[in-house]
């Protein structure tokens, strides 16, 4: 039995971290703050694209946009792909929503571009990393923070959101019942 340990606490901790999300959350933070938690939060990045080209986040004003925060070495980061993946071709031709996933990994491109061709992410990527992240309230992987039309912070969630809630979320963002 005692061979059997060491698997298990990896098990254990590798469960964990799937369903929580990879990080470590403030002690009494919650994983979301929505518009009631105060004051109008206004953010911004310009970062480089795969091919290294600048894309600047106050470019989409008047959409929503799904900001993403995730690290290729985050295990549900893995998971929350496909649920952005179905997100986005579903509001892709509409207009109306940007998904815009950040990464952090200080690899860059060379490390993220073939991870995402590997797992087939269809929505735009950057390069950014960790202190991007925190400043925009990031305190654990996948982070997703979702951006009102006028560039405010409507709310943040860590760990995996899937589709179903980003559509609840994003109908909340714009006071639009859900598609």
């Amino acid at each position: 039995m005692r061979a059997w340990k060491p698997f298990f606490a990896a098990l254990f901790v590798w469960s964990a971290a799937t369903l929580m999300g990879c990080g470590a959350e403030t002690p009494g933070e919650s994983d979301a703050t929505g518009p009631d938690a105060g004051s109008a939060e206004y953010v911004d990045f310009t970062l480089p694209d795969l091919e290294g080209q600048p894309v600047r986040l106050a470019d989409y004003r008047g959409k929503i946009v799904i900001v993403d925060f995730w690290a290729t070495w985050c295990p549900p980061c893995i998971f929350q792909v496909p649920e952005l993946n179905a997100f986005w071709e579903t509001h892709q031709a509409a207009g109306e929503v940007m998904v815009i996933g950040v990464a952090v990994d200080v690899e860059g491109a060379e490390v993220v571009g073939p991870w995402a061709e590997e797992h087939g992410i269809s929505y735009s990527l950057v390069i950014g990393d960790e202190n991007v992240a925190r400043e925009f309230g990031a305190m654990g992987f996948p982070t997703l923070v979702i951006v009102r039309p006028d560039g405010s912070v409507d709310s943040r969630h860590v760990g995996l959101v899937e589709a179903e809630e980003l559509e609840e979320l994003v109908a909340a963002a714009t006071g639009v019942g859900a598609t």
